[in-house]
């Protein structure tokens, strides 16, 4: 006998996530997803600062996405 697949428990939306977090209010999560990016931004100027090009063999880290 076959088992029947089930959907993992472990598979969500992180939309759906950060929505109910904020209970369904879409300008508090979008506000709280704009400071995160703000917050890690900050983090990845000092790191900039802070790592060595010999200790990343060259790569330097970016602010801005690429497509």
């Amino acid at each position: 006998m076959l088992a029947q697949k089930q959907p993992s428990a472990d598979v969500f939306d992180p939309i759906d996530v950060a929505l109910a977090y904020h209970d369904g209010d879409v300008r508090a999560t979008i506000s709280t997803l704009l400071a995160d990016c703000g917050h890690l931004r900050e983090q990845l100027v000092i790191a900039t600062g802070c790592i060595s090009k010999g200790l990343t063999r060259g790569w330097t880290p970016s602010l801005e996405r690429k497509a």
